[in-house]
């Protein structure tokens, strides 16, 4: 009779150490609890969690703890999951005990990652300089990278934020390579700018603090643009004949602009310089003058109306004087006469 009831027991117990393969309750009143409750681990690191199968209502049945990698340690209703390198992307870990009606199980929470191999940016189909107003698209490459899911991209102007991307991957476990654009319109303040990007898992609390992040090497972007007036252009100039005639366009632009000048009289100067400058103005040199600035991506034009006044010449004003004084001494002359010529008579 004994031997009969050892041979129902032990079909009876492998029936239930069995029973976690065809199903499990999540919602049992008195479930397993995993210590930690989650895990955030690095790809090929060590790791381990312990699990308490029940603290009442499983005593007597069966607990266990199903996984495919590492080492279990059972001591009582209390197993130790232990492994040495964690080698799968998508760890599974259940903890569990069976009784004959149910059978009650949790899942430990396993996030294992992979911070990115190698992080670069681009310009999609495009080198040499850009041209200002145009349209150009950054390009992102972040490669071997897990779990997507928790990437997050950021592009950058020197230390100016440009935009933040979330990956979209529809692969929850397993490394990726990944892609993120972003569109920029060019304009000179890009000359000479660096961009760069940075890739980050965040991993939350759990996993390391701060996030891992690894950052592209910098591009140096060149934009050419065209010729852009460094100076408040004085369009309307009154000038005394014999002064200095300075009329000035300095401008920048990329390449570097170059400078033609048209004089009042039609002709093309001799000027290829920003300022042109005249020494002693003469009357005949007023009128409309046209600075022509110009370069491989536009040209821009500077009109200045020049007004010459006349002045009298040093030697003129000093004829003047003279013939000034002249005429005074002749009618003092003349007045002194005839006083003169007046008091004869009446003596006679």
């Amino acid at each position: 009779m004994f031997f009969s009831s050892v041979l129902l027991f032990f079909p009876l117990m492998s029936a239930l150490h069995d029973f976690h393969v065809s199903g499990c309750d999540y919602n049992c009143t008195d479930k397993p609890v995993f210590t930690p409750s989650s895990l955030v681990v690095k790809y090929g690191d060590p790791t381990s969690a312990t699990c308490v199968a029940c603290n009442n209502s499983c005593q007597g049945t069966v607990s266990g703890l199903e996984t495919s990698q590492g080492v279990v340690t059972e001591n009582g209703t209390t197993l130790v999951w232990t492994v040495d390198r964690i080698t799968e992307w998508d760890s599974t870990v259940t903890c569990y005990y069976s009784t004959a009606d149910k059978q009650c199980c949790t899942d430990l929470d396993v996030t294992v990652y992979q911070a990115p191999e190698h992080v670069s940016i681009s310009f999609v189909h495009h080198t040499g300089p850009m041209v200002e107003g145009h349209q150009y698209q950054l390009q992102c490459t972040v490669e071997n990278v897990a779990p997507a899911k928790h990437l997050v991209v950021t592009f950058y102007r020197g230390e100016t934020v440009l935009d933040q991307l979330q990956s979209e991957s529809s692969e929850r476990y397993k490394p990726v390579n990944e892609t993120f654009t972003l569109n920029i319109n060019a304009s000179k303040e890009d000359n000479g700018a660096q961009f760069r990007c940075e890739a980050k898992l965040e991993l939350g609390p759990e996993g390391p603090q701060p996030p891992p992040v690894v950052k592209s090497e910098n591009i140096t972007a060149t934009v050419n643009y065209g010729p852009k007036l460094l100076v408040s252009a004085n369009e309307n100039i009154q000038i005394k004949q014999g002064d200095t005639l300075s009329l000035n366009c300095s401008s920048e632009g990329n390449p570097s602009p170059s400078y033609s000048w048209k004089l009042p009289d039609g002709r093309a100067s001799s000027s290829s310089d920003s300022v042109l400058i005249i020494q002693s103005v003469g009357s005949d040199q007023g009128g409309n003058y046209v600075c022509t600035i110009s370069n491989k991506v536009g040209t821009d034009t500077v009109n200045y109306s020049v007004d010459v006044q006349a002045t009298w010449p040093p030697y003129a004003t000093a004829l003047i004087v003279i013939a000034v004084l002249i005429l005074i001494g002749l009618i003092g002359y003349i007045l002194y006469k005839r006083k003169r010529t007046g008091h004869l008579s009446g003596q006679v």
